[in-house]
């Protein structure tokens, strides 16, 4: 408890990380390039919208939240998502379907043919595949459930998740629980239900039945009042320059207020994204660079559209939907975020949140934002049933947004691992080690201020 540690980047990963290891009386500094902290996380008002710039919810998948929330005393900004929002659509022709969530509206919906219901039924019989680290999502869901499955549930989740193509994304590093069900209990339906005891027993919970939540302000919430609890032990507008290794310590150099400064650990963790560790971590080892550098972050343009709810005529009764590829739509999906969290605009007026690019259209980044958002905007009018244009509209571009966990991922993985156990007191973390959403990122900084604690 006598060493200096010394965490890389203000996302909730590091700040997460720096909370538990400062609550149990750990030397903790956190370096932050940025004016604010937060990462992806940017929540913002204007002109009385609640506007989540990156992430737009998180998923109470662990206690550690809970346990967080009530520490920090965000209790009064602790939102859960409306019932309202449990519905979820999907597109098809030009129709949104509700995604069935209970077995009779599985069989009325007209989301799926007669054929891929009766698919369906023969999962169970489908055997254990090879190593999914080199296999698919698109190739394990079209073995286990068939094509039509893939199309029009896998497709358009992972393009929400991911914003990624479920024919580059590996099964097991992408969805390991997922792939965990056939590889422990031989398929997916037998082991979806086999795999709630477990999780009960570890206090767990699925991402499919645990709780959504945000905060009255957003998201942004969460890591700024981290910050603020830590106080000067996290130091904003600091770009780490550069690396050194001094015997068995590290030092830190970083330009802060137009000056260079040096700090000195024993402990180092990383948390920045990928692309940003690659020059860093050269000089340090190239092989690691390489590995870093090979993770790839397509670009997502995210647009804010508010409209009065006399406008639209689509019943506003659900999350919101996504749009599977084979729909040929200029968007991935849309969000209806006045649905799920009923403070994000007058009640009035209706907001959504509208996600464009991903690793599906990675070309995003080189079209005219102006004249794609307003092809945006007219697709979703017609899907809406939209009769005005809206009354506000803002967005974010983010060049480099979501790192995709592709077909072989393992091999970083491993190095990783290879490289931490080379280079004791250095630990990588960060949402492309461990899972991609808020939750994981909370999750797994229990497992980096462990890793600390062992060194």
């Amino acid at each position: 408890m006598n060493k200096k540690i010394v965490i890389l980047g203000a996302g909730i990963s590091g700040l997460s990380t720096a909370y538990l290891l400062d609550k149990d009386g750990y030397d903790v500094t956190v370096l932050e390039k940025n004016s604010e902290v937060g990462g992806s996380m940017e929540s913002i008002w204007e002109d009385g919208f609640m506007f989540d710039r990156g992430p737009n919810s998180g998923l109470e998948t662990t206690p550690l939240i809970g346990t967080m929330v009530e520490e920090l005393g965000l209790q009064n900004q602790l939102m859960y998502a409306s019932k309202e929002g449990n519905r979820r659509y999907i597109l098809r022709n030009d129709e949104l379907h509700p995604l069935p969530m209970n077995p009779i509206a599985f069989i009325k919906t007209r989301l799926f043919s007669p054929i891929a219901k009766l698919r369906l039924f023969i999962e169970p019989l489908i055997g254990k595949s090879n190593d999914g680290y080199y296999q698919s999502i698109s190739e394990f869901v079209t073995r286990r459930l068939g094509k039509e499955f893939l199309d029009y549930a896998i497709n358009p989740f992972v393009a929400g998740v991911y914003a990624g193509n479920p024919e580059e994304l590996s099964v097991k590093s992408a969805f390991p629980k997922l792939y965990a069900l056939e590889e422990e209990y031989g398929g997916l339906i037998i082991g979806t239900i086999k795999s709630i005891r477990k999780r009960k027993q570890r206090a767990e919970k699925s991402k499919q039945s645990a709780r959504m939540f945000s905060f009255k302000d957003g998201m942004q919430v969460l890591p700024k009042t981290i910050a603020n609890k830590l106080g000067d032990r996290v130091i904003k507008s600091s770009e780490v320059t550069a690396l050194k290794k001094n015997g068995e310590r590290y030092s830190v150099t970083y330009n802060h207020n137009e000056l260079s400064k040096t700090i000195d650990c024993d402990i180092l963790v990383s948390t920045l994204p990928a692309y940003v560790g690659s020059d860093l971590f050269k000089e340090l080892d190239e092989k690691l660079s390489n590995h870093l550098s090979q993770i790839y972050y397509p670009p997502v343009l995210v647009i804010f559209l508010c409209y009065n709810k006399t406008d639209i005529a689509q019943p506003l009764d659900g999350f919101g939907f996504l749009i599977p590829a084979k729909e040929k739509k200029s968007f991935l999906g849309a969000i209806w975020s006045s649905v799920i969290f009923q403070n994000r605009s007058q009640t009035d007026k209706a907001v959504f949140t509208l996600f464009v690019g991903g690793a599906r259209n990675p070309e995003v980044g080189n079209i005219d934002k102006q004249e794609l958002i307003k092809k945006v905007k007219d697709e979703f009018h017609k899907l809406m049933k939209i009769s005005a244009q809206p009354t506000y509209e803002s967005y974010r571009y983010w060049s480099k947004a979501i790192p995709q966990y592709n077909i072989g991922y393992i091999e970083h993985e491993n190095y990783f691992d290879e490289f931490e156990n080379r280079n004791r007191g250095i630990i990588l973390g960060g949402n492309y080690r461990g899972g991609i959403s808020v939750g994981d990122c909370i999750k797994n900084s229990e497992v980096l201020s462990n890793k600390v604690k062992s060194l």
